[in-house]
């Protein structure tokens, strides 16, 4: 069997089981106790001022990026599916503000604002990875579905929870289900072009975003100055950054 096929049944094999695993269970609702940050320092009348501060990086790496994609054509890209670049960096400098102001006064009705924007840029970046490994023409069909799905799950997300029944299901699954295909797509797909370093870059940074926000206190206790949550916006920011050179630097195969 060729490796792209036994890709492509790893991916349908995930989404099977990721969305049976979740939507077999009970609702899964917010944890109240996720807005309980360690740094909740406070400076120039700005709350948890580094958590939110911190965010800065995705608006910087963000406008570069659309920069480079409207303005300058400098990024070596499939054109055909430009849109989802777009997306891929609109998201990012979203997340910026989205999750700056969750960071000010962090609740369920401001957390709304920090995850629409990031699963606009996980949709973004899950359509060009399609793209650029299976198939443009695919690709650039599940895009519009595909931030969708990300939106509506958080919209879902959001109204369930106000009605006092919260279930995070479907966000789980737009967020998770992506990090467990593209690994897979870059295993077992060839790309369009020469260097693929920048995907595998982002994963890890993703990895290591996450393991920072499940330490907050505990590195906040060691490093006493900031805390592991401020260090994942950077860590997070810092890996859309090393895409975004690499789709500079990069060639596409003839």
């Amino acid at each position: 069997m060729h490796k792209e096929k036994i890709g492509l049944l790893l991916i349908a094999a995930s989404a099977i089981a990721v969305s049976v695993g979740l939507l077999s269970r009970a609702p899964i609702p917010q944890d109240l106790a996720y807005h309980d940050f360690s740094d909740a320092v406070g400076m120039f009348n700005i709350p948890n001022i580094l958590n939110v501060l911190s965010n800065l990086p995705f608006l910087v790496i963000g406008l570069l990026g659309l920069h480079k994609l409207i303005n300058t054509h400098s990024l070596n890209i499939i054109h055909e599916n430009k849109f989802a670049y777009i997306a891929l960096f609109f998201g990012t400098t979203l997340v910026a503000f989205g999750s700056g102001y969750y960071h000010l006064w962090p609740n369920n009705q401001t957390l709304v604002w920090d995850r629409l924007p990031m699963t606009i840029a996980f949709m973004g970046l899950f359509s060009i990875v399609i793209s650029e490994f299976i198939s443009i023409k695919l690709g650039k069909a599940l895009l519009v579905p595909l931030l969708g799905l990300g939106l509506f799950s958080v919209i879902y997300w959001h109204i369930t929870e106000t009605n006092g029944q919260g279930d995070l299901r479907y966000y789980a699954i737009v967020q998770f289900f992506p990090v467990l295909a593209i690994p897979i797509i870059l295993l077992t797909h060839k790309s369009s072009f020469n260097i693929v370093s920048g995907y595998w870059w982002l994963l890890v940074a993703y990895i290591a975003a996450k393991l920072f926000e499940h330490y907050d206190a505990a590195i906040h206790g060691m490093l006493s100055m900031v805390s592991g949550h401020s260090i994942k916006h950077v860590a997070a920011a810092i890996g859309v950054a090393i895409l975004l050179r690499s789709y500079g630097s990069r060639i596409e195969y003839s």
